[in-house]
């Protein structure tokens, strides 16, 4: 296995790497992602904001405001291609007071010269557009090109495409070494060893620490935790913008933002944490609830269906970090992408490739098809065309989650798809099954035993996420599961 030798290696299976190894699929190129996780998209890319920022608050000219910018005009129809949900709902950047209008004034300024359509929209018209307003809510920075994504679908629409064009994909595989060998890179992990040219480390929070298997790290990251509180899809018309608080040292605030599912997004928080650390605590979600009741008055809480919480990659430098080491040639770091990282992920992929298609001379690949095979969603269909479905393929007739209504067919096309689902969280995150307010206590052993099924596996060793999260610890009385 260490005798073959790949054109580039990805590190890190997050939004950014996945979208680098789609981008790179337009070049014929022999190309393999490693992610340590069960899954694309396990870290970041699954717990953050799901914000497509405009590009109005980064400071010009540098890496985020570039990349921000190109990323907003790219995602349409990057989702379109990908068949991704996304709208592009607008942003309000909410004032309380005379200061937080001086704030806004500079924003306008900074939004133009990063080339953002914006413009200030004071308290009658701001409360035209969002009645739920509390009533301090005096003007706001309207943005009409933010917009909202889903982001691990994203994560797994980048990948899948890669892998369709013909990229190579290697999960639950750990880095557990790199070193220089002539002038390949050699990478070891817990499966085995792997040489290749070039070498791109997008391992996200563990970022530097891959770097120091070659070199003194020029960057540390610091983790940041944010903690958020998930509504169900109570009312549609409830807020219809994304919501932010003027901006600090510290970060954007608390936001309050509609989902691409018509879920509604409270959060984050900001605090300094271990890289493993996804607990929630009261606290801090009273502290969410305090800073958005300033937003929106009478927050229905009794609609709440679950916390979470996701750990960001800071960078000790306030940039996005992508460039190619000055030490050793070939090694691209891309990293520090905190936000806006998931708005510019499809400019750093573009880019990344770009650099790397130079530097190897690759050859446009005649293949290449930017079109993701498109993801059936019951709800688009009307009544005779989903009965003619059902006529022809029976298992989408039979509705497995009842709060998200996603029915077998679709769980079974979830795990046959290139980078397909091959754990609960893997179904969960592709078609939303467990996704809703019983937060899968109906759903959930069916589709372990649709997985089991499917990838011709013991029910008990089918994983909620990683290894060691086996749903079936002990046979019960009656032993109704098959072992076969």
């Amino acid at each position: 296995m260490g005798e073959k030798i790949f054109d580039v290696i990805i590190i890190g299976g997050g939004v950014i790497g996945c979208s680098i190894a789609r981008y790179l699929s337009r070049y014929k190129v022999n190309g393999l992602l490693i992610e340590k996780h069960s899954d694309v998209g396990e870290e970041t890319s699954c717990a953050n904001s799901a914000i497509v920022h405009s590009g109005y608050d980064p400071l010009p000219n540098t890496n985020k405001a570039i990349f921000n910018v190109k990323g907003n005009k790219m995602m349409e129809e990057v989702c379109k291609e990908l068949d991704v949900p996304f709208i592009k709902n607008g942003s309000l950047t909410i004032g309380f007071n005379e200061e937080d209008r001086n704030t806004i004034n500079n924003l306008l300024l900074r939004a133009k010269e990063n080339g953002v359509d914006a413009r200030i929209v004071e308290k009658d018209e701001l409360h035209q557009m969002e009645p739920s307003l509390n009533d301090g809510c005096l003007c706001a920075l309207f943005c009409k090109d933010s917009g909202i994504v889903s982001p691990f679908e994203l994560t797994i629409g980048f990948m899948e495409n890669a892998m369709d064009n013909g990229f190579n994909l290697n999960l639950n595989e750990n880095v557990e070494k790199i070193h220089k060998k002539d002038d390949l890179f050699e990478v070891i992990t817990n499966k085995g060893s792997y040489l290749t040219k070039i070498l791109v480390n997008a391992a996200g929070l563990y970022s530097d620490e891959i770097l120091a298997n070659l070199e003194k790290p020029n960057f540390k990251i610091n983790s940041r935790k944010g903690e958020y509180i998930l509504l169900d899809h109570f009312n549609s018309n409830w807020c219809k913008h994304t919501l932010f608080m003027c901006p600090t040292k510290v970060g954007k605030g608390v936001l309050i933002s509609p989902t691409t599912s018509y879920n509604y997004i409270i959060g984050p928080s900001n605090d300094s944490s271990s890289k493993e650390d996804t607990s929630t605590d009261t606290s801090t979600l009273n502290y969410l609830k305090e800073n958005a009741s300033k937003l929106i008055k009478n927050i229905p809480y009794g609609e709440v269906i679950r916390t979470f919480a996701g750990v960001r990659a800071n960078p000790d430098i306030d940039d996005f970090i992508i460039e190619e080491s000055k030490n050793n040639s070939g090694l691209f770091n891309v990293a520090g992408i905190m936000s806006p990282g998931l708005a510019s992920s499809p400019a750093i992929g573009e880019y990344v490739s770009d650099l790397i298609r130079d530097k190897l001379n690759l050859l446009k690949n005649e293949n290449f098809k930017p079109n993701r095979r498109k993801v059936l969603s019951l709800n688009s269909l009307g009544i005779e065309k989903y009965n003619e479905l059902i006529k022809k393929s029976p298992e989408y007739g039979h509705m497995v989650c009842r709060c998200e209504k996603v029915s077998e067919g679709q769980i079974i096309d979830a795990i046959h798809r290139n980078c397909g689902a091959t754990t609960v969280k893997g179904v969960k995150k592709r078609v939303r099954a467990g996704f809703g307010k019983c937060q899968g206590s109906f759903c959930e052993e069916e589709v372990c035993k649709i997985l089991a099924r499917e990838l011709k596996v013991p029910l008990s060793s089918i994983l909620y996420k990683d290894e060691g999260s086996e749903v079936f610890k002990y046979k019960s009385k009656g032993n109704d599961y098959d072992e076969k």
